[in-house]
């Protein structure tokens, strides 16, 4: 029996429906590439995958349709590194070709669970016990920051952490800190001692004649209401200032 013709003259061949709706062999390509970058993960741990692997996963994730290795290496070729990457601003990464909002959301997923991880880790003891584990948290937190951001971290009576708050934020090369807000909050949070930081996101942390200043006005404030200032932190990139150890407080 001949094939009935189909308008437009083609023929309806037995099984032609079945064989396109499979997937193409690019996609079945994919989908085994994936799931041994799953199985390496899952057997050797994440330092098996490379920086443009870890990104591959986490965006598939988030687009199962598309081939993400292409857009994990344009990440990385725009941003620099992995860590750049899940730091860069929202509109930053929606920028790049083929993120979209899933992947935007996926990336920033991972900062935020990145830096719970250390700030919990920093919670765990009093902080001045390991300073490393301080700025750790708070150089993943800042050194891609590109705007200034002033934060303060309210501690209880044995320089435990409660809360950590961004007070502000300001230009690229400034913000404004509000003593008497500050102790406001460390009251409400039952704070006895507080530690400020904030970051140059010029690259250099060398602290200014303001940044003395309203150190110094944080302090009197704090010596009324018997709240301690134990340090004012510098971020800048990797690089960083200590008040303390500089011996300004």
């Amino acid at each position: 029996m001949r094939a009935r013709p189909r308008p437009g003259g083609l023929a309806e061949a037995p099984g032609l429906f079945e064989l396109t709706s499979q997937p193409a062999a690019g996609v079945l390509g994919a989908d085994g590439h994936r799931a041994r970058m799953r199985t390496r993960l899952l057997t050797a741990g994440p330092d098996a995958l490379a920086d443009h692997e870890m990104l591959e996963m986490v965006l598939f994730l988030a687009l199962p349709r598309r081939d993400t290795k292409p857009i994990a290496r344009l990440l990385l070729t725009r941003f620099g590194s992995f860590e750049a990457v899940i730091s860069a601003d929202p509109a930053r990464l929606l920028a790049v070709d083929g993120v979209g909002e899933a992947g935007a959301a996926a990336l920033k997923l991972v900062q935020g669970a990145s830096l719970r991880l250390l700030r919990d880790t920093v919670r765990a003891q009093p902080i001045m016990s390991d300073w490393n584990k301080l700025l750790d948290y708070l150089i993943a937190g800042l050194a891609h920051e590109r705007n200034e951001q002033a934060r303060v971290l309210f501690l209880d009576v044995k320089n435990r952490l409660i809360a950590d708050e961004v007070q502000n934020r300001g230009s690229v090369s400034q913000t404004m800190v509000y003593p008497r807000e500050i102790m406001r909050r460390a009251l409400e949070l039952n704070a006895s001692a507080i530690v400020l930081v904030h970051n140059h996101p010029s690259g250099d942390p060398t602290a200014s004649k303001d940044d003395l200043t309203m150190t110094k006005d944080v302090q009197r404030a704090g010596a009324a209401l018997s709240i301690s200032v134990i340090d004012h932190l510098i971020i800048a990139g990797t690089r960083w200032v200590s008040f303390r150890r500089e011996g300004w407080l």
